[in-house]
């Protein structure tokens, strides 16, 4: 049953099976796997289980078949809403109860439903194994082969060891759990013990890092060498190997980090995983930025790490973690690129490309009266960043100058995604208080301040603000009472200044651009980006005054008429010349 699947997003699976009798007249080992299509695919994953029912029971074979089909069957209809731990304990403590109260319906002939069994669910970019008994689970990571599973058995007289601990076996199940995170290229190997007592762990290294396509013929050499070297059991091998991971869930990402140490204050010389310290950037309540070199590389980097104020708060590490979640998801020309670490990391930290350049901020002060062709061309490369994001349903919420950048061949770049929100984040029932509005009072939009939920015209609000600023040397709109406004009423009070009070070369038609994606009420503001930026390139007739247009626009007949008198007059003053 070889299979390469394509799952969720980009993770790509390719599974494989064996299952033989062997010497004995029948096989009572019972393996599946599930791959469901659709949404379930996303919200289930993938399940396989592997049983070894007890013969000596009376009825192994149909404990294992019903421990395999039972869980397959059970597992995928829990609710959506459950962990895949909560869901595959659910259905396994059910299970075990089944069975054992089928064996004390047998009891006088001797009927006893009790088998060995191991599951695994990948859902995402996690692994989870369900294990009772002496099935066994192996990871096969970097060329090393490492078993994830402990027997559940005891030896007893004559060699032989004997279960004590199995489906069926008793009423009160104890269910061993464990889970990872995934890494591509790793293969799962799942055995019963008539492969794994005969075929040690060098061999089954040796022959899983034969790198084969066909993992059905691997399993079937792992289950001949079994025979080969004297089992007379039943004999059942599973494979998986992990082609390609989807992007983590926020979910998933954070429980990963978030388990980090806090890297210590660092200076220039220091190193830390592998990542040298050429200097510090940048320090502030919400960390440091350091620029730092790749030793094995040499790639120059930005690496940010949290404040140490906040190694006990639960709620800013999920921020600091939900950082890189979110750069990764988001990728474009004019957004800061979130770097792939090359190591497995030991601290708490992320790393960033190096945005040469200056920021916003220092153009605004050394550009007191711009080009207005060049405010509006970096307002639209920030307006196609941030539309790059909103397609992600993740606002930035934190847009000033000091976080854009222009770089030396005038690519403009969103540097700071510290304050960024997902849709996904804002929905999520993680019980971690969140801070309501991390962003910088002058350039966030009111509804922030007045509790109400942000939207994509919130960061237009923001966008507008630093366009005003950059067409005036850096002035506010509503002036330094804006920053004190905290109720509907102070906003209300607040008197848009127009821009071309400060700046004489902007249009009454760009003015009312900017007036109205300035505007308090996110309900008069633009319902795109694109149009606030297109307004801006080219008059709109709603912002039109009479008096800025040419005469030839505002009165056709009047401009002929002053056309042919001063014709007139050219032609007089040339008859009197002559």
């Amino acid at each position: 049953m070889n299979a390469v699947v394509q799952l969720e997003g980009n993770l790509r699976v390719n599974y494989g099976q064996f299952t033989s009798a062997g010497l004995k007249p029948e096989n009572e080992d019972c393996l599946g796997v599930w791959i469901p299509e659709g949404e379930a695919l996303g919200l289930k994953g993938i399940a396989l289980v592997i049983a070894d029912g007890v013969s000596a029971a009376g009825a192994g074979k149909e404990a294992g078949e019903l421990c395999v089909r039972g869980f397959l069957a059970d597992y995928f209809s829990t609710p959506e809403t459950w962990l895949v731990k909560t869901s595959a304990h659910r259905v396994l403590a059910s299970l075990n109860q089944w069975l054992y109260s089928e064996g004390r319906r047998f009891v006088d002939e001797h009927k006893g439903f009790i088998s060995a069994m191991s599951a695994m669910v990948i859902k995402s970019r996690t692994v989870h194994v369900f294990h009772v008994g002496d099935t066994r689970v192996y990871r096969l990571r970097d060329g090393a082969l490492e078993q994830v599973t402990n027997d559940h058995s005891t030896w007893g007289t004559a060699k032989k060891s004997f279960l004590n601990r199995a489906m069926g076996l008793d009423l009160n199940l104890d269910i061993d759990y464990w889970h990872e995170e995934a890494h591509e290229d790793d293969v799962y190997l799942l055995t019963t013990d008539g492969v794994h007592d005969h075929v040690n762990r060098r061999d089954l290294e040796r022959l899983l890092k034969d790198d084969r396509e066909d993992l059905d013929q691997v399993g079937r050499l792992i289950g001949e060498l079994a025979l080969q070297n004297g089992s007379a059991d039943n004999i059942s091998v599973q494979l998986i190997r992990i082609e390609t991971l989807p992007t983590a869930t926020r979910k998933e990402f954070c429980e990963e980090l978030g388990r980090l140490p806090f890297p210590p204050d660092l200076r220039a010389g220091h190193k830390l995983d592998g990542y040298e310290v050429l200097a510090l950037l940048d320090t502030n309540p919400r960390g440091q930025l350091y620029h730092v070199r790749d030793i094995e590389s040499g790639d120059e980097l930005v690496m940010k790490t949290p404040s140490r104020n906040f190694e006990d708060d639960p709620a800013y590490i999920e921020r600091f973690v939900t950082e890189e979640w979110i750069g990764k998801r988001v990728s474009h020309s004019h957004l800061v690129r979130v770097v792939e670490k090359r190591r497995a990391p030991n601290f708490l930290f992320y790393l960033m490309e190096r945005v040469r350049g200056s920021n916003l901020e220092d153009w605004i002060r050394e550009n007191p009266r711009p080009d207005v062709n060049k405010v509006v061309d970096v307002i639209d490369q920030a307006a196609r960043g941030l539309r790059s994001m909103h397609r992600r349903e993740t606002l930035h919420q934190d847009l000033k100058p000091a976080n854009i950048m222009i770089e030396p061949d005038g690519n403009v770049k969103i540097i700071d995604l510290g304050s960024a929100s997902a849709v996904d984040i804002k929905e999520s029932r993680v019980p971690i208080e969140r801070g309501r509005n991390l962003g910088t009072t002058r350039y966030s939009a009111p509804e922030y301040r007045l509790g109400r939920r942000p939207t994509i015209k919130s960061d237009l609000f923001s966008l507008a603000l630093i366009a005003y600023g950059m067409l005036t040397g850096g002035r506010h709109p509503y002036g330094e009472r804006f920053e004190d406004a905290g109720t509907l009423g102070d906003f209300r009070k607040l008197a848009y200044t127009p821009a071309a009070k400060f700046n004489p070369l902007i249009a009454n038609w760009m003015d009312g651009a900017l007036r109205k994606a300035l505007s308090i009420n996110p309900e008069h503001r633009h319902e795109a980006l694109s149009e606030f930026v297109t307004d801006l390139r080219r008059p709109n007739p709603d912002f039109v005054d009479p008096s800025d247009l040419p005469l030839l626009e505002r009165d056709p007949v009047l401009f002929w008429k002053v056309m042919a008198g001063g014709l007139f007059v050219i032609w007089l003053l040339t008859l009197l010349l002559k």
